[in-house]
């Protein structure tokens, strides 16, 4: 087991070596940038006729839809930083989540605009702008609350034993391999069904119920090393976030935005708890001889 935990680390290690590099970090820009442009430009030939129709079929034709690719371009490759910050600590993985929830949010909004003709009419945007403010106004509450979880996290070991945390952060990379194998698995899907011109995927919501299970298997992997039951409570809580945010994924405008605030809160009154009990335990601690 020792081994195999120790060629995870190394796999790993070396993944995230490279997705954490500036060149890749500059790469990725740039796709984005070729894949928003050429978006743009596929749609007008589109518009003009230019294309044969087995392409055409799988384009609409507003120039609104290139933001609603890259956006969910940029949202893939914020999933698997995700991926990346499962073996760093449980808060900072949570952290992230509602990281992308909050860009989903903004997608939304995007989102709303492929249905507008062009140019944009009062007419027909008056009802979809109360889903794009609230979309917008969730994902900006969330931004602000991320502050304030962010800094409320003291990231404490939750062994004491050097030995046991190397092994519980390498069992936590492996678990974090595993995901980034479905999530490319469901990439790859989902790409060739939507080229098919077939039904596809809601990936996020397929993602994040992944997510799910994942943090429940983190949360009985953390009792190998700890049973220490304010440790085992946040884990959970945080657990039980990953679940509210998920259906807010799913859940129609105004109540999709109540989720995810509430998701948040319910976060950082964990986390507030938490301190709380860590303070009042080391306060208990009988003086060293």
């Amino acid at each position: 087991m020792i081994i195999i935990l120790n060629r995870v680390d190394s796999l790993f290690n070396s993944l995230e070596h490279f997705w954490e590099h500036k060149r890749t970090e500059r790469i990725a820009a740039n796709v984005l940038i070729i894949v928003f442009l050429g978006t743009l430009a596929l749609i007008e030939f589109r518009r003009q006729g230019w294309l044969p129709d087995e392409l055409s079929a799988i384009l609409p034709s507003s120039h609104y839809f290139a933001i609603n690719v890259a956006f969910s371009m940029l949202l893939a490759l914020e999933v698997l930083g995700l991926v990346f910050s499962l073996a760093n600590s449980v808060s900072d993985s949570l952290g992230k989540q509602f990281e992308i929830l909050s860009l989903i949010l903004l997608r939304h909004s995007f989102k709303e605009f492929i249905y507008f003709k062009e140019p944009l009419m009062w007419e027909e945007a008056s009802k979809p702008v109360l889903h794009i403010l609230s979309n917008a106004g969730g994902g900006l509450l969330i931004f602000l609350l991320l502050g304030l979880f962010y800094k409320l996290q003291k990231h404490r070991p939750i062994t004491h034993s050097p030995i046991a945390t190397t092994d519980f952060i390498a069992s936590k990379k492996l678990v974090s391999l595993l995901l980034l194998v479905i999530f490319s698995g469901i990439v790859i899907t989902d790409a060739y069904l939507y080229l098919t011109s077939q039904a596809t995927y809601d990936f996020f919501a397929i993602f994040y119920t992944i997510l799910v299970f994942s943090d429940v298997l983190l949360v009985l992997v953390s009792l190998r090393y700890s049973s220490n039951y304010q440790i085992v409570f946040r884990n959970s809580g945080f657990a039980v976030a990953t679940v509210v945010v998920r259906l807010a994924l799913t859940a129609p405008p105004y109540f999709n935005v109540l989720l995810g605030a509430g998701a948040m809160v319910f976060a950082i009154g964990i986390t507030f708890a938490y301190n709380r009990f860590e303070k009042t335990d080391a306060l208990r601690m009988p003086p060293a001889a």
